[in-house]
């Protein structure tokens, strides 16, 4: 832990790089601190997922947006073309409130920046969501944590 896992509409794989996406969100979990300044999430334990979902349904099916025709120019589906990304983290319990305010503040700062060329020409809803613990089982198995373990 922790884990983010980001749902996306699969119409934007034809205009985002989510690669870039995940990258850009395992980063900034990296700099999350917490009150005594100490980094909150493990290095070796950051992990961020991303899959498109090739079927979906937003809103009202675009009749609002192809009303509004605000986006008629975008080649990837105009204005009734809804977009959506949910992004989901996963944290173990321990934090206090106010480090996992400062997350999320964080991960939707990155959010709407990396989006904001994409919200600029397509209608799109971004939800980030954290859930905390508790965990009924919870098992690790890595040869990854030894890299960042300092001897």
């Amino acid at each position: 832990m922790p884990h983010l896992v980001i749902l996306y509409t699969g119409q934007l794989d034809a205009e985002v790089n989510m690669t870039a996406l995940c990258r850009q969100m395992a980063d900034a979990m990296l700099t999350v601190k917490d009150e005594a300044d100490k980094q909150v999430f493990p290095t070796g334990g950051t992990r961020v997922l991303a899959y498109p979902a090739p079927h979906y349904a937003v809103a009202d099916g675009g009749a609002a947006g192809q009303a509004a025709a605000q986006f008629d120019a975008n080649p990837h589906g105009g204005s009734g073309d809804y977009a959506f990304v949910y992004l989901n983290l996963r944290m173990g319990k321990g934090r206090t409130e106010a480090t996992q305010q400062r997350a999320g503040q964080t991960l939707l700062e990155v959010a709407k920046t990396f989006f904001a060329p994409v919200m600029a020409k397509r209608h799109i809803g971004i939800t980030l969501q954290i859930d905390v613990g508790p965990e009924v089982f919870d098992a690790k198995h890595s040869n990854i944590h030894p890299l960042f373990q300092k001897n």
